[in-house]
């Protein structure tokens, strides 16, 4: 006899638990309706389907990898963000809520579209993909010094149908970056800004699946962050933003950097800077403006 929808989401549901994954229940509704090609809700309106040997073999196949403790995002092979999905592998960080919450502040601190927007790091393409959607008439380039991570995140933008606006090249940060007339108008990174203890406590679908690269960064954390904040001056127009997201005892490290980036008369170069919290009322996101 064929088992049902039902039946196998509680065996799936214990397997995951028994694997210690968070949430198995709502994973295993996950899997199922990703494998039937339906909403997860609507496996509730199936309960007692039947499900044949054809479902049931790609679906074995993925609780095996998830069971393993790999990502949810990198069994399936997809990732959304904001409004849109994106394809998601090892060759690039997850998108995180806190990276959507990255976007949302830019585009509540940007209210007129920009000319040219930089996203520095871009992995899967995410915030870059998403000041396209967003900026339709603005110029966006995109970086990464991994050649991986650039042909994943040029296989989203492309489809988006977002290739023809967003222009990809490989760089580690401003080394080999593509320069625009007068400078960025905004510049947007997430950056590594984990120390090494942090991710050797990170669960293991972060310690042992994820880019170890895209998210240690040495010098507790700060020093992708201070890379950044040194070298964007030359890259902003005036009153141009910098927007990053970091980690939460960041904040006034990153300041006092800020302050010492002055011009060879002693005048600050960045005019400004805001500190901004995460949903979970961490402080997240640091913002500066060039002078």
């Amino acid at each position: 006899m064929m088992p049902t929808v039902l039946e196998v989401l509680r065996k799936t549901a214990e397997f995951l638990g028994r694997k210690e994954v968070p949430s198995p229940r709502l994973e295993a509704e996950l899997l199922l309706a990703g494998a039937l090609g339906c909403k997860r809700l609507d496996l509730y309106l199936r309960f007692d389907q039947p499900l044949t040997e054809a479902q049931l073999a790609p679906l074995r196949e993925q609780v095996a990898r998830r069971a393993k403790r790999e990502p949810l995002q990198y069994v399936t092979g997809r990732a959304t963000f904001l409004d849109f999905t994106v394809a998601c592998d090892r060759r690039a960080l997850i998108p995180r809520p806190e990276t959507e919450e990255l976007a949302e502040l830019v585009f509540s601190r940007v209210t007129t579209p920009p000319a040219t927007a930089l996203d520095l790091g871009t992995g899967t393409g995410v915030l870059a993909c998403a000041m396209a959607r967003k900026w339709p008439e603005s110029r966006i380039t995109a970086v990464d010094s991994s050649k991986e991570a650039l042909a994943l995140a040029r296989a989203n933008a492309a489809a988006l149908s977002l290739a023809e606006r967003i222009h990809f090249a490989t760089a580690n940060w401003f080394a080999g970056m593509p320069e625009v007339e007068g400078g960025y108008d905004v510049i947007v990174s997430n950056p590594p800004y984990l120390t090494e203890a942090e991710w050797a406590e990170a669960q293991p679908e972060v310690r042992d699946w994820e880019p170890r690269g895209a998210l240690i960064a040495e010098e507790n954390g700060l020093a992708e962050l201070h890379r950044i904040i040194e070298g964007a001056p030359a890259h902003l127009r005036t009153g141009g933003l910098l927007v990053l997201e970091t980690g939460p005892t960041h904040h006034a490290a990153l300041a006092e950097m800020v302050a010492k980036i002055v011009t060879p008369d002693g005048r600050p170069i960045y005019i400004s800077t805001d500190s901004q919290r995460d949903l979970s009322g961490r402080a997240r996101f640091f913002l500066a403006t060039r002078a």
